[in-house]
C-alpha cells in the first residue's frame, strides 16, 4: 500500500497489505523520500516497519511457537542407528586366534505414557506462546503511541516557532516606528533603547524555539528509526489542527548559520503601520471530545490491554509448569524395538521390550513444588497490582485530559482578549496617548496567551494519547505478528 503519493517505501521484500493493517516481516524497512508530506498514520507505519523492538518481539513469538513444537515432539518416537567394525586377537601358549567382524543395529523407542507430564509441558509452552503474542501486541501499542506523542511535540514546536516569528515581526515594526518617532522628537531615547532590547530578546526566543523544533524532529525520527532524513513536511491532526504555514523538516542543514544580529530593513511609513499580528495558528481550532466516560475507559482497558493478557497467560503457563513438576513423581513407560546384525556367523537379532522407569529426588522435588506455588502466588499478586495501577493511571490521565478540554476554549478567549488589548495599547501609543511600558505589557500578555494556548492543546493531545494507550483502543494502523494467510 503506498502512502497516497506522500511517502514511498523501499522494501527488501515485497509484502501484500490488506486494508489498513499489514502483515509484519522482519526483513523490510522504510525510508522517507525528499519532499514527502507525512501525516501521523504514515509516521506510525514507518515506525512499525523499522522498529527493532517490534522485530525482537516478533522473534520471541517465533521462538515460543517453536517451543510448542519441541514439547509435542515428546510423543514422537526416537530412532537410533549404528554400525561398527570389531577386531579381537587372542593368544596363549598353545594357540592363538584372530577374529574381526562387522555389525549393524537399529532401534526405535517410543514413549507410551508418563502420566501427563508431556501434556503439561505442551500446555505450558502454548500459554507461553500466547503470552509472547500479547507481548508483541503490547510492544506495537507502545510504538504507536510513542510516535504519536513525538508527532504532537513537533506540531506544538512548529506552532511555537510561528508565534515567535510573528513576535519578531511585531518587535521589528515597533522598533522602526519608535525610531521614526525618536527622529521626529516625539518619543524619548529610552523608548528606542527598549524597542531595540525587545527586538533582540524576541530574536533570541525565536532561535530557542527553532532549537526546540529541531530537537522534537530528532525525537520523532528516532521514534520512526529513520536516520539521514531528507527534507519533508508533516500535517496537522484532527485534534491538533492549527492552521500554520508548513515548515519543512530538514535536519541536514542543522549546521547552517543565520545572522539575526543585524537591524531590520527600514519599513516605509513606519508610523502608520500597526504592530499587532493576528495569527491563523489560533483561529478556528476545534476538537471532538473524548467519546468514553471514565467507567467505560476502565472496562475497555480490562478488555483490551495486551500486557494484562500476557500476565494471565504467563500465570497459566506457570500452573502447567507446576503440574509438570508434580508429575515427575510418576514413572515413564516406554516401548522399544531393536534389530542387530553380525557378519561373523550371519547372525540376526530382534528384541522388543517395554520398560518402566522413575528417578526423582523426593526432598528436592518437594521444595521445587513449594517454590512453584509461591511463584504462582507472586505472579497473581503482580497481576492484581498491575490492574490496580491501571485503574489509577487511567483516572489520572482522564482527569488531565478533561482539565485541558475545559482550558482550551477559555485560553482561546484569553488570546482574543489580549490581542484586543494589545491593539488598543498599540493604537494609544501610536497617537501619543499611551506609554511604552503599557504597550510592552500588552504585547507580552498577548504573546504569553498564545504560548499558553498552544501548550494547552499539546497537553490535551498528549493526555488523550496516554489515555488511549492505557485503555489500548483498537488501532486503524497496526501490525500483526504473522500473516494469517500462512
Amino acid at each position: 500500500m503506498k502512502f497516497q503519493n506522500k511517502l514511498k517505501i523501499h522494501l527488501l521484500i515485497i509484502a501484500v497489505f490488506t486494508g489498513t493493517n499489514f502483515a509484519f516481516a522482519a526483513e523490510k524497512y522504510a525510508v522517507i523520500e525528499k519532499g514527502a508530506k507525512l501525516n501521523i498514520s504514515d509516521c506510525v507505519k514507518i515506525a512499525l516497519k523499522n522498529s527493532p523492538l517490534v522485530k525482537q518481539a516478533h522473534y520471541n513469538y517465533k521462538i515460543s511457537k517453536a517451543d510448542v513444537g519441541l514439547a509435542k515432539s515428546g510423543f514422537f518416537p526416537t530412532l537410533g542407528v549404528g554400525a561398527g567394525y570389531n577386531y579381537n586377537a587372542n593368544k596363549n601358549d598353545r594357540f592363538s586366534s584372530n577374529m574381526d567382524y562387522y555389525s549393524a543395529e537399529a532401534s526405535l523407542n517410543q514413549l507410551i505414557w508418563n502420566f501427563g507430564r508431556t501434556n503439561a509441558r505442551i500446555k505450558m509452552q502454548k500459554f507461553n506462546k500466547i503470552a509472547a503474542l500479547y507481548n508483541f501486541d503490547n510492544v506495537v501499542l507502545q510504538t504507536i503511541y510513542g510516535v504519536k506523542n513525538y508527532y504532537y511535540a513537533v506540531l506544538a514546536a512548529k506552532a511555537t516557532v510561528e508565534i515567535n516569528k510573528a513576535n519578531v515581526q511585531i518587535n521589528e515594526r515597533n522598533y522602526q516606528r519608535t525610531k521614526a518617532y525618536f527622529n521626529e522628537g516625539i518619543k524619548s531615547k529610552i523608548d528606542l533603547v527598549n524597542a531595540e532590547v525587545n527586538l533582540s530578546d524576541s530574536k533570541v526566543t525565536l532561535v530557542q524555539a527553532e532549537k526546540t523544533y529541531q530537537n522534537a524532529l530528532v525525537k520523532l525520527n528516532n521514534a520512526m528509526y529513520v536516520a539521514y532524513t531528507p527534507e519533508y513536511e508533516i500535517e496537522s491532526t484532527e485534534t491538533f489542527n492549527f492552521k500554520t504555514r508548513e515548515i519543512p523538516v530538514n535536519l541536514q542543514t542543522i549546521s547552517d548559520k543565520t545572522d539575526l544580529s543585524k537591524a531590520p530593513d527600514a519599513v516605509a511609513d513606519a508610523t502608520l503601520i500597526t504592530g499587532v499580528e493576528k495569527l491563523d495558528v489560533i483561529e478556528n481550532y476545534k476538537f471532538k471530545p473524548f467519546p468514553y466516560t471514565f467507567e467505560e475507559c476502565v472496562k475497555e482497558a480490562d478488555k483490551n490491554r495486551p500486557d494484562l493478557k500476557a500476565y494471565s497467560a504467563t500465570i497459566e503457563a506457570m500452573k502447567q509448569s507446576l503440574l509438570y513438576i508434580k508429575r515427575e513423581y510418576y514413572p515413564s513407560i516406554t516401548g522399544s524395538v531393536g534389530y542387530g546384525y553380525r557378519d561373523t556367523s550371519n547372525t540376526n537379532s530382534l528384541n522388543i521390550g517395554i520398560g518402566i522407569k522413575s528417578s526423582v529426588n523426593i526432598m528436592g522435588k518437594k521444595y521445587e513444588i513449594d517454590s512453584g506455588k509461591l511463584q504462582i502466588d507472586l505472579a497473581e499478586n503482580t497481576l492484581e497490582m498491575a490492574k490496580q495501577n491501571m485503574y489509577f493511571d487511567i483516572q489520572n490521565a482522564y482527569v488531565n485530559m478533561i482539565q485541558y478540554e475545559k482550558e482550551i476554549p477559555l485560553l482561546a478567549v484569553k488570546v482574543k482578549q489580549t490581542r484586543e488589548n494589545f491593539e488598543l495599547a498599540d493604537g494609544r501609543y501610536a497617537v501619543g496617548l499611551g506609554d511604552y511600558i503599557q504597550l510592552q505589557d500588552a504585547k507580552v500578555n498577548y504573546n504569553n496567551a498564545q504560548h499558553s494556548y498552544v501548550q494547552a492543546v499539546y497537553n490535551y493531545n498528549v493526555s488523550r494519547s496516554d489515555l488511549e494507550k492505557l485503555i489500548a483502543l483498537p488501532q486503524e494502523i497496526t501490525v500483526t505478528v504473522e500473516d494469517k494467510k500462512k
